[in-house]
């Protein structure tokens, strides 16, 4: 009896390592290999890729002739209620880290797995900036109206609504800083669709250059140079 959980024991670690492993690889290759970017389109608009060194957020003005967010993502929700903001950053992810692990110090393993499995439900967090700046971690990018329209389709359609049509602001005391507040959001966090697959599937629908897929930032930024 104990050799065959020794056995069963042995073997489900070598599956987990194998698993592992593949995934890395898979993450690794499949992020090298480029989504080009649409040709031909004006510089309208402009947006930014912005990641923490290991989250990325797709950035885009607060207010244009297009879209004003503010009347959906309400300067009234953040701590600060400071209305004098030009640019709100969106991310999208688990909501049990974003609402439970401030700090990787509060991460539990029921908190993970649920994340890493798709088992838990999703948030969107929307932080707002007062200016952007270009570094290793933050890229600019020009899009045209009608690329910009597609972007704002698609994070739009990332959030939950309400009854009346209304993004659901999740009230909580678990935010970053003065600036953001947290939203339900649709689908599920997993290891095969993490927060960076969707910035990335974000770049791909407003026609910009992305992966063909992946889950962490370094893919992104690799194919921007950085």
């Amino acid at each position: 009896m104990i050799k065959r959980v020794l056995i069963f024991i042995g073997k489900f670690i070598i599956g987990f390592i194998l698993f592992v492993g593949i995934y890395l690889l898979c993450a690794y290759i499949l992020s090298r290999i480029s989504v080009d970017k649409e040709k031909g389109n004006s510089n309208d608009v402009s947006i930014f890729i912005k990641t923490n060194g290991v989250h990325t957020d797709i950035v885009v003005p607060v207010k244009n002739d297009q879209v004003d967010w503010s009347r959906d993502i309400r300067f009234e929700n953040t701590v600060s209620k400071d209305s004098v903001e030009k640019y709100v950053a969106f991310g999208w992810g688990d909501k049990g880290f974003y609402l439970e692990t401030p700090t990787w110090g509060d991460l539990t393993f029921k908190t993970a797995f649920k994340a890493a499995f798709a088992l838990s439900t999703a948030a969107i967090h929307a932080t707002f900036y007062k200016e952007i700046k270009e570094d290793k971690d933050c890229v600019k990018i020009n899009i045209s109206k009608a690329q910009y329209q597609r972007l704002t389709e698609f994070i739009s359609k990332s959030f939950k609504r309400d009854a009346t049509g209304k993004f659901i602001y999740i009230r909580t005391d678990a935010v970053y800083g003065k600036d953001d507040a947290f939203y339900d959001a649709g689908g599920s966090y997993s290891l095969f669709h993490t927060c960076n697959t969707w910035s990335n599937n974000a770049l791909k629908k407003c026609g910009q250059k992305a992966c063909l897929w992946t889950p962490f930032d370094t893919g992104i930024f690799y194919q921007y140079g950085r």
